[in-house]
């Protein structure tokens, strides 16, 4: 009987990674490599996507050497990408160059984070036509047509003619495969496709794309965007299989061409399936009492992935259309078939706190001290607050930044603004440069990602979402400070996965074990090979297993792990599992203020952890296993099977509830969202104002 295994590639903003897991979810090998990025203008910035291939090739390779698997084992692959744009020859997908240099054809790829294509952004939007609509009302600036029109208006003569376009993951499975099939992720969420059946259009609008000057896009069947379905195109959701490698790129890979390719996803679309099956370490009721009444990926709602790097992106799932003014979307069919999916997001998280601490006087003072303490530099940070908090005689941490008021879009506003033109605003500030005020400044930068987290969640539930965790994943989730905040701000329950640094490439490999279902089927019917039995239930470890620490979780774990094979047994947590729970009280009772308290508890109030304040509830078995899934019908559809198969590979994650709502730093943090808010209204009434007189003075000159 043959032993299966699976891949899982992910390119992020800065580098590729690609992981193998074993059928039990068990990382066996990872690696990564730096890819480069280029702003040879101001807002332009660009990679390429030879080198993105030749990284991947790489570290799929690294990854299986260092599993020490026979590699014709490995029978799915998945693919996942940042949602930029790939110029190819429409001849024979040849890089392209996408400027602002037209000489260098190797610069292909317009990076997602690339804010050239402002002008265009604003004519399409002006259209108001009827597919901005699901894209949470304007098109944004990240998004491919604003580039691609951009490139119009830009190439040299004749250049634009011979141009095809690819979102990146679609880019990667068609060199992995050779063929062109097109991701519903792909083209639904970033260049205004709508699935058969939503509007009379049916796929691609060729109203709309002459409406905003692409005719050039409309011809040959819309072929230049991946053509009509079904006529000179094809179009899929997570869950389904295009093929299996091509010998070329099996060769490039390591792998063989037994292998099958999985439908290809944006990145952050693969943090949601990495973390939102995963059982939690202490039952969150609310999402227990869901799960007895839905089954497959209905289960899926209501779990809000926050996919946390350089930005973070935050994935919900929904069974109906629920328009959110924003957020995009809704997207039918980008994770399972008549499955909605909305996007919030924010533009600098990860890349907030590095220019935070980067352009600060005491930042080198950070970096030596932080070193010779033996702890990254926000672990440093953290331990300076506690001591501050003792020096100043704060009550808290938090109450450390009471008097300063952080408003942190450097970057422009994703959501729910979607406003590209918000800027930052620090109110508070002194001229005081030392390392402890870093460290305020530092904690007030974390409050605003926090802040701005619960006005996307409101602005969602507020439309019609009901949000019961937040699945974090991503290097920020060691963070606890941050965790911790991002629990109060928002009042409802943060999960801590097991793979915090992998946990989007941990995805992808789920698209790669449900395509292995396929190869294997293949390999059944034309070589009579046996393999295991891959569809039984998968239960929760109880806290009594003995449960070795994983270096993915642990608070002072590293970036870069060369061997993971000790992780091959069991679900891991370095520290006690009563420190990392809240109380078992109703989550909406929690929200609302109204968890009972016994007399002789007390709390903690004066560390920073990953922990609640309050005391943990031991776990719940039965209802913990009432949560499990359900062994698979005989007549799966592909988004079922994509369930059965992300609960199958998740690992217990920890859950940190918010504090009860009359605690003082829930207070202070609900007093200061106000002003979080005021900040917002107040710098678009100045600007405002300031158009208002520029206009009249252009009026005045044009005289």
């Amino acid at each position: 009987m043959k032993e299966v295994y699976y891949a899982g590639v992910d390119v992020g903003t800065g580098s590729a990674r690609a992981v193998i897991i074993n059928h039990e979810g068990d990382i066996l090998g990872l690696s990564e490599r730096p890819i480069t990025r280029h702003e040879l203008k101001e807002n332009h910035i660009t990679q390429s996507s030879t080198e993105i291939w030749n990284a991947i090739c790489y570290c799929v390779k690294s990854a299986i050497s260092q599993s020490g698997i026979d590699n014709s084992k490995v029978l799915g692959i998945g693919f996942d990408a940042t949602c930029s744009l790939v110029v190819a020859n429409e001849e024979n997908n040849t890089p392209m160059p996408a400027g602002p240099d037209f000489q260098n054809d190797l610069e292909n790829v317009i990076l997602w984070m690339d804010h050239r294509a402002q002008f265009e952004t604003d004519e399409i939007n002006a259209t108001e036509d009827e597919c901005l609509k699901y894209v949470g009302g304007k098109m944004s600036i990240e998004m491919e047509l604003p580039k691609i029109k951009w490139l119009k208006r830009n190439m040299p003569e004749g250049m634009f003619q011979s141009c095809k376009f690819f979102d990146l993951p679609d880019y990667l499975t068609m060199k992995a495969t050779g063929k062109e099939t097109r991701s519903y992720c792909s083209v639904v969420c970033k260049q205004g496709y709508i699935p058969k059946g939503i509007t009379s259009r049916n796929g691609w609008s060729a109203e709309f794309l002459n409406k905003i000057g692409l005719p050039e896009l409309v011809a040959d069947d819309f072929s230049k965007l991946g053509g009509l379905d079904g006529v000179n195109g094809s179009y899929i959701s997570a869950g389904e299989t295009i093929g299996v490698l091509t010998p070329e790129s099996a060769r490039a890979l390591g792998l063989t061409t037994d292998c099958c390719v999985g439908s290809g996803v944006i990145d952050a679309y693969a943090g949601w399936m990495g973390t939102v099956a995963a059982p939690t370490n202490v039952p969150i009721p609310e999402l227990i009492q869901q799960d007895k009444d839905k089954e497959g990926l209905s289960k899926g709602v209501g779990r809000l992935a926050a996919v946390a790097g350089t930005s973070t992106c935050h994935i919900c799932l929904e069974e109906k259309a629920v328009f959110v003014p924003g957020v995009w979307g809704p997207y039918r069919d980008v994770i399972g078939k008549n499955y909605w999916a909305a996007e919030g997001g924010q533009s600098m998280t990860g890349a907030l706190l590095a220019h935070v601490l980067s352009t600060s006087p005491a930042y080198t003072e950070l970096g030596v001290l932080s070193e010779s303490s033996n702890l990254s530099k926000f672990e440093f940070l953290n331990s300076r607050l506690e001591n501050l908090k003792t020096l100043k005689k704060e009550r808290s941490v938090v109450a450390l930044a009471k008097n300063l008021f952080f408003y942190g879009d450097f970057h422009g506003n994703r959501s729910p603004i979607a406003d590209p033109n918000m800027r930052a605003s620090i109110i508070g500030q002194s001229m005081d440069v030392s390392l402890d005020a870093l460290a305020i400044e530092y904690l007030a930068a974390c409050e605003f990602i926090a802040q701005q987290t619960r006005q996307i969640v409101e602005r969602m539930e507020e439309s019609g979402h009901n949000i019961k965790a937040i699945f974090m994943s991503g290097g920020q989730c060691r963070n606890g400070l941050l965790m911790r905040l991002l629990a109060d701000c928002t009042g409802v329950p943060i999960v801590i996965p097991r793979y915090i640094d992998a946990s989007v490439v941990f995805g992808t490999a789920m698209l790669g074990a449900v395509a292995a279902e396929d190869a294997m089927e293949l390999l059944r019917n034309k070589k009579g090979m046996s393999f295991p039995s891959l569809k039984g239930k998968k239960e929760p470890l109880m806290p009594t297993d003995e449960i070795p620490p994983s270096p993915y979780t642990a608070p002072t774990a590293t970036a870069s792990v060369t061997s993971v094979s000790a992780l091959n047994k069991k679900d891991g947590f370095p520290f006690p599992i009563t420190t990392l729970a809240g109380s078992g009280d109703s989550l909406r009772e929690k929200r609302a203020g109204r968890g009972d308290k016994k007399d002789d508890e007390t709390e903690d109030d004066d560390l920073i952890t990953f922990g609640a304040h309050s005391n943990a509830q031991a776990i719940a078995t039965e209802k913990l296993r009432a949560s499990s899934p359900l062994p698979p019908s005989s007549n799966e559809s592909a988004s079922e099977k994509l369930w059965r198969v992300m609960c199958r590979l998740s690992s217990t994650g920890n859950v940190i509830f918010p504090s009860d709502i009359t605690h003082p730093d829930r207070k202070l943090l609900n007093t200061k969202y106000k002003i979080f808010l005021d900040q917002i209204a107040t710098q678009q009434k100045y600007r405002a104002m300031v158009a208002k007189t520029e206009s009249a003075i252009q009026s005045y000159l044009s005289i």
